[in-house]
């Protein structure tokens, strides 16, 4: 038998160690986007149709900005509005950028989750840190979107956003600012949180097909290894596209 090299054999046990980081990635956990509340862009964290208190979270959130049309700045801030952060902002904005750190989380073997890393849970399962990123328009792009301050994962629609449901879009996943393969793209995270995703091929893209004549937040995520193996076992990012599409004229 022909003998194999270092090389290739740690790229490929690297390679199934990205497959197996990414296939574990639970469908379920939170991440956030952006939404109308009242007629006010509100910041939501939550899965699916849980809406959960995302004020109390605020002091995870380490950055907002705010873009007009040409991607200049536009001064931004959330504000907390009883039970959700709204947006306020010097005038209007047409895409606005949020991240989290979320921190560590591990889970114990009774299935309790912690705030902690690892080395601080007694019988620790699993355990991660987390990110949460989200990039919303509040006008489809009319320009090219380009990669956003503070986003390691984003997700940009390649070409114009078609305004009918039905319609395929394709999306590019960049992590570090480089196009990402393997990244799982879900199409519909508030009403089918639990569908398969798509993956990205190896340019970075993903076809997936608009699933709403309104609010269309689509899901980005990706696992890597742990950058700190003594307190997490690897690091998931979450990254939400949202927008929404015109509705026909009452």
């Amino acid at each position: 038998m022909p003998r194999r090299s270092p090389f290739l054999l740690a790229s490929a046990a690297a390679a199934a160690l990205m497959v197996g980081l990414t296939a574990i990635a639970p469908a379920s956990a939170h991440a956030i986007w952006f939404a109308q509340r009242a007629r006010q862009l509100a910041l939501i964290f939550g899965v699916g149709a849980d809406d959960l208190d995302a004020v109390s979270r605020l002091k995870f959130v380490t950055l907002v900005k705010g873009y007009d049309q040409d991607w200049r700045p536009v001064k931004t801030s959330l504000r907390a509005a009883g039970a959700i952060p709204v947006v306020d902002s010097d005038k209007p904005v047409a895409a606005i950028t949020a991240v989290m750190d979320y921190g560590d989380w591990t889970k114990d073997k009774s299935g309790r989750w912690h705030n902690k890393g690892k080395d601080e849970v007694a019988n620790a399962a699993v355990s991660e840190h987390t990110w949460k990123y989200a990039l919303h328009f509040e006008k489809l792009p009319a320009k090219e979107v380009p990669l956003l301050e503070g986003l390691v994962l984003q997700l940009v629609p390649v070409g114009p956003i078609p305004l009918e449901k039905g319609k395929p879009l394709t999306v590019r996943a960049s992590f570090n600012g480089k196009s990402m393969e393997g990244v799982q793209v879900m199409t519909d995270y508030i009403n089918d949180p639990d569908e398969i995703p798509v993956r990205t091929g190896a340019d970075g893209t993903a076809t997936i097909t608009l699933r709403n004549q309104g609010l269309n937040v689509l899901m980005g995520i990706y696992v890597s290894p742990s950058d700190r193996p003594a307190k997490y076992d690897r690091v998931e990012y979450r990254s939400s596209l949202s927008f929404v599409l015109p509705h026909a004229s009452e």
